[in-house]
């Protein structure tokens, strides 16, 4: 096999050119442009967060409370933060690995972080019963019920 510029791999067989699976698994994903303002403000503070809980550095937090006094048409930043906040601490606690999250900058997303912005969509769109089926698939058994009522309380925000 002879890797080209482009990143692809050509398979000897076929003559196609394939992606590597780290190319094809994050062309996969959606960016942070398909989503709508709130989602990428959440999305940055979700990033914010887990790098405070990564580093035990409080500029993160300061980061993430200046990031959200900033953002336009957020009536309650302090409130959307600590929301965000109590979003990622139940997640951290009902999983058995740590959540993944990009730097604040990044375009591309992480497969948690995708997953984030899933439940807060469906959060936003209200649809009784769809909600539940998704968190029961991203967190551990006994914390569906508290990340369910923190995803709605941030959609809500």
């Amino acid at each position: 096999m002879t890797p080209d510029i482009c990143g692809s791999v050509t398979v000897p067989d076929a003559g196609q050119p394939r992606l590597c699976p780290l190319q094809a698994a994050l062309a996969a994903r959606p960016g942070v442009e398909s989503y709508d303002d709130f989602c990428r403000v959440a999305l940055s503070l979700f990033r914010f967060i887990g790098a405070a809980y990564s580093t035990g550095a409080s500029d993160c937090w300061e980061a993430a409370y200046r990031f959200a006094d900033e953002a336009p048409d957020i009536a309650d930043s302090p409130l959307l933060v600590a929301r965000a906040a109590a979003l990622v601490r139940i997640l951290r606690s009902g999983r058995p690995c740590e959540l993944c999250f990009m730097p604040p900058s990044c375009r591309r997303l992480s497969k948690d972080e995708a997953e984030l912005m899933r439940l807060l969509t469906v959060a936003r769109r209200n649809q009784p019963g769809e909600l539940e089926s998704i968190v029961g698939q991203f967190v551990g058994s006994g914390k569906e019920d508290a990340a369910t009522r923190a995803v709605n309380a941030l959609a809500l925000c």
